[in-house]
């Protein structure tokens, strides 16, 4: 009776009419030439986020510095973007735009994808770390032990203030005894420091400083800096004048150095693919590009979406990058160990 009512009815026992009813509607729904017609808005938007990350370089900085703006958060474009329109094409139940979707994600893949697996290595002949500790820290005390803790040889601290000073430098004395601070940034060390000062970087007082770090294998010119902050404005759009006219200045004076080993510590408020810090960049090495694991975002510390804190390198190999726990500033600390 059972099997007699099954052909009858076309129903089966082991499939109940209403969820067979959505499994044929849900394959039905992806037959035919309508999955091809469907969609073609989300295709587009795919083939348009392609070519926006194929030609970030070539978009003009003549209008807000919109070129730069999308350069600091151009992982974002896809790491957001692929999979809002993923979901869109499977909602349209869309074929057209899941194979156009193959476009953005094979683009991403080639700028960003060197970046998913880990690079570090193990060892290395110098740590060092770099923070802005914010100027409004209400605990220096508290972050400067953390920094410590480390273990860092050199450590470079930016955003410092004539009030937290004393603060820092208290709590790293034992564990630096050389430093050497230079308006708001400053460099501690376990080696001997010679030759410290200011930088000139067109801001009208210190926000960057050189000074020769004397280790055990050699001389080291290690460069401290804090870049002008961007602004996002209304009428303005990403407004970056200042900061990108120090960079030109930071890059005259790395290009001047006369030491073969250098490195560069600091908040360069911009991620190594804005063109606006094509005159530091274009002469030396990220150490998370080359030995970091993962994206190293490093701010703002309560969700990092851009890593605009440096640790870049010339002369030097690097070995491992990675990003400290939070210290209460805004800014996630930065670490890197190189061979000399």
């Amino acid at each position: 009776m059972a099997q007699a009512y099954a052909e009858e009815t076309g129903h089966d026992r082991d499939e109940p009419g209403p969820a067979r009813s959505r499994a044929r509607r849900l394959i039905d729904g992806w037959r035919g030439r309508g999955v091809w017609r469907r969609g073609v808005i989300v295709a587009a938007l795919a083939v348009v986020m392609a070519l926006l990350m194929i030609l970030h370089a070539q978009i003009p900085n003549d209008v807000g510095n919109l070129g730069s703006l999308l350069e600091t958060f151009l992982p974002w474009i896809g790491m957001v973007g692929i999979p809002m329109l993923l979901a869109c094409a499977l909602i349209r139940r869309s074929a057209t735009a899941l194979v156009a979707l193959l476009l953005p994600s094979i683009v991403w893949l080639n700028l960003f994808g060197g970046l998913l697996t880990s690079k570090s290595g193990s060892g290395g002949d110098l740590t060092v770390v770099t923070h802005n500790v914010n100027a409004d820290n209400s605990d220096p005390a508290g972050t400067a032990k953390d920094v410590a803790a480390s273990g860092a040889q050199v450590v470079a601290l930016e955003e410092l203030t004539s009030g937290a000073l004393p603060a820092y430098e208290k709590t790293l004395r034992s564990a630096y005894p050389h430093h050497a601070v230079k308006g708001t940034v400053g460099l501690w060390s376990k080696y001997p420091l010679k030759d410290a000062q200011a930088v000139d970087i067109k801001m009208g007082w210190p926000r960057a400083m050189r000074a020769t770090v004397v280790a055990p294998k050699g001389e080291v010119a290690v460069y401290v800096a804090h870049l002008p902050s961007v602004r996002v404005k209304f009428n303005a759009g990403f407004t970056a004048g200042q900061r990108d006219d120090s960079a030109d200045a930071l890059g005259a004076a790395i290009s001047a150095e006369q030491l073969d080993k250098v490195i560069l510590l600091g908040d360069l408020n911009g991620t190594m693919n804005d063109r606006a810090l094509a005159p530091v960049t274009s002469q030396l090495r990220s150490a998370q590009g080359a030995a970091g694991d993962g994206f190293g975002f490093s701010w703002p510390a309560s969700f990092p979406m851009a890593r605009i804190d440096q640790i870049m390198v010339r002369g030097v190999d690097p070995v491992s990058a990675w990003t400290l726990p939070d210290t209460g500033s805004d800014h996630l600390p930065v670490a890197a160990s190189v061979n000399l």
